[in-house]
């Protein structure tokens, strides 16, 4: 999957998240406006309670969705007949968008009504949602492989030596010049100026000074990275900790939840 594509693929997913919301709201806006008490009166009540057929279908896909990103993820990471299909990072953003949408989905399913042990699920399901979207801010601060994989601290250290070889052995800069980058002593602005100035004194192609400059960042970025990746990978544990448990308890009650309102003969179009 190229850029494009990749942009492509992010911008329909949240496309669809948007356009159900809006879709949904704009459907039912007038029936969630009223007071809970009130709705049995509303024109609109047996369609969009949780047991109509606009509000069960919401929780059957809803369920659907969230139970179907968080398995396929799972089966992407663990298994290893999945382990070579995609990019694991683009399966990541697919299993975000699932988990994003199902739970919306699941909100208006409730008619903004939790009660009982399904109030533990639906806010289970709150903090799963909320420690994802902190979870996703973690994980981009880890350094990745081409194939998503998170980089280990000899990786990172593999590939720094690799662009300082590259910078050495095709376009012949100096040692002097390659402390500018391990530098801790200015900021990356500072220490990229320093190498602009270096390089106009070089008789060199202006592409090669783009490339350069353009490995150099590479660089600085990757020094930035290391610094915290130790802090981040900690962070990633102790997230492991509080996302876990939560979206098993989500898990296990709404399986729980399905089967009991199978078992009293609730049913959708079916």
């Amino acid at each position: 999957m190229n850029t494009n594509t990749h942009r492509i693929f992010i911008s329909s997913m949240s496309a669809i998240v948007v356009a159900s919301l809006v879709g949904i709201i704009y459907t039912g806006i007038s029936y969630y406006q009223v007071d809970i008490d009130q709705r049995y009166f509303h024109d609109s009540h047996n369609e969009f309670k949780p047991s109509g057929i606009v509000g069960h279908g919401l929780g059957i896909f809803g369920t659907f969705f969230m139970l179907f990103g968080v398995f396929i993820y799972m089966a992407r990471k663990r298994t290893k007949i999945m382990s070579r299909l995609g990019i694991l990072k683009y399966w990541l953003e697919f299993h975000i968008f699932l988990c994003t949408l199902g739970p919306i989905l699941i909100v208006f399913h409730t008619a903004f009504k939790f009660g009982g042990i399904v109030a533990v699920s639906f806010w289970s399901m709150v903090a799963v949602a909320l420690s994802g979207v902190i979870g996703r801010f973690i994980y981009l601060q880890i350094p990745k492989t081409i194939e998503g994989r998170a980089m280990s601290l000899a990786e990172i250290e593999d590939y720094k030596t690799n662009i300082k070889n590259e910078l050495k052995e095709n376009y012949a800069i100096s040692d002097q010049f390659l402390n500018i980058l391990d530098s801790e002593a200015s900021s990356n602005t500072s220490r990229l100026s320093l190498i602009r100035k270096h390089l106009k004194d070089l008789q060199l192609k202006k592409k090669d000074r783009r490339k350069i400059i353009k490995l150099c960042k590479s660089e600085l970025a990757i020094n930035k990275r290391i610094k915290r990746l130790e802090l981040m990978q900690k962070l990633f544990e102790y997230w492991h900790v509080v996302h876990l448990p939560f979206a098993i308890i989500m898990i296990v009650i709404m399986i729980v939840h399905v089967g009991v309102t199978i078992l009293f003969g609730y049913r959708w179009i079916f």
